[in-house]
């Protein structure tokens, strides 16, 4: 871009600057205005797609992006934006178009891969979805490396293996349900996991350690990152397992004891801010489920933590039913085996819950409620409450 008349790059540092600092609106006039100038210019149209997304005009962005594409196809990051507005769309086939071009222009660009990988696992295409899957691990920050043996399928009658903790809570609740399938194989197991899930997963019956500053160990024959293990196991939804796998601790149980009345319905409305996601998959506030209150629901907040994962297993345990927004609750209530409800948004859908379905492989007693189309969250408890009626 610093190739272009002055005028022009004067004006693309400008909106970068307002992109940067998040003023969205003067950043798309900024945009707009660099456009008049230099209507060919492909990373100012993708810039613009950027801003728009951002701004929750993604039938926009999605048009920025394919005009930059168009006007320069080796544009490999213009091609990973347009995946990325598609996959938000839902539209997974043009999505995977995009994240494939991507690579194929830039074959280390692993984000994209990373991309792929969710398109691939989201509609059912598990063997090349769990090796695109890998992909995460060339990302700084994502996966650690541990400088030992690394587990790829070997026998494990009568070894040792670390399993090693990455991503978030809900993550590594669902694939932690691997950990005694490694014990059945014959290995001796020892789960590396955030203090939070220390408790509650010692009761999958393998070893369980505590995340420190300077957690150490024996040195095993074997380590694996905890979300390469169905890649590794060959999971496919063949062979996916939804029963219960984990249990609410007795001692946490007692604390917990008749801390919610016969016949109430725990809901978590909200997930982690700082999740990517977070603005399209919580609920507006608390007030968005008012109409299963006045259904004659017994609403009971659990939104807010309190003690560990282990405390909260217990809590769950206290309810009848359990409604959550898509976070680290749902995986909990699933693999505990507590009926859940879970209310999905339209866009940005996380891969794990597929698609056109109302029901999950990973949890017997989940069942899904979908957005129709975006932020329709009173259609999603409309659906509810004609549920809980009958």
């Amino acid at each position: 871009m610093s190739g272009l008349a002055d005028p022009v790059w004067e004006g693309f540092q400008e909106a970068v600057r307002l992109q940067l600092a998040g003023r969205l609106a003067e950043a798309e006039a900024g945009w707009r205005r660099v456009l008049t100038l230099a209507p060919d210019a492909a990373e100012a149209h993708t810039n613009l797609g950027t801003v728009l997304k951002s701004l929750d005009r993604v039938d926009e962005a999605a048009a920025a992006h394919r005009e930059a594409v168009r006007l320069n196809p080796g544009f490999a990051q213009g091609w990973f934006n347009l995946g990325v507005v598609e996959a938000w769309r839902r539209r997974w086939s043009e999505a995977e178009d995009a994240f494939r071009r991507t690579l194929a222009l830039e074959p280390q660009h692993h984000m994209a891969g990373l991309q792929l990988a969710y398109v691939l696992l989201l509609t059912g295409r598990f063997a090349e979805g769990w090796a695109a899957y890998e992909a995460r691990r060339e990302i700084p920050g994502r996966v650690d490396r541990l400088g030992l043996p690394e587990w790829k399928g070997e026998l494990l009658a009568g070894k040792s293996i670390v399993i090693w903790p990455e991503q978030g809570f809900g993550d590594q609740i669902q694939f932690a349900r691997y950990a005694p399938k490694l014990a059945a194989l014959g290995a001796s197991v020892r789960l590396v996991c955030q203090p939070p899930l220390a408790r509650l997963f010692e009761t999958l019956g393998v070893a369980v350690q505590a995340l420190e500053p300077k957690t150490s160990f024996e040195q095993p024959d074997y380590w694996i990152p905890i979300g390469s293990l169905p890649g590794r196991l060959g999971e496919d939804f063949a062979t996916i397992d939804g029963r219960p796998y984990l249990t609410a601790p007795e001692a946490a149980r007692a604390r917990w004891a008749g801390s919610a009345s016969k016949g109430s319905v725990g809901f978590v409305w909200r997930g982690n801010p700082q999740h990517p996601n977070d603005k399209a998959r919580s609920l507006p506030s608390p007030e968005t489920l008012a109409p299963l209150r006045e259904a004659g629901v017994q609403l009971v907040d659990l939104t807010e933590p309190q003690g560990d994962f282990a405390d909260t297993a217990a809590r769950l345990d206290g309810v009848e039913l359990v409604i959550t927004v898509d976070t680290s609750t749902a995986h909990l209530a699933g693999a505990l085996g507590k009926p859940c409800w879970v209310m999905l948004s339209h866009a940005g859908q996380d891969w794990r819950w597929f698609e056109g379905r109302n029901d999950s492989p990973w949890y017997g007693s989940v069942r899904l409620f979908r957005q129709p189309a975006p932020g329709d969250w009173a259609s999603v408890v409309a659906e509810m409450a004609r549920a809980w009626a009958g």
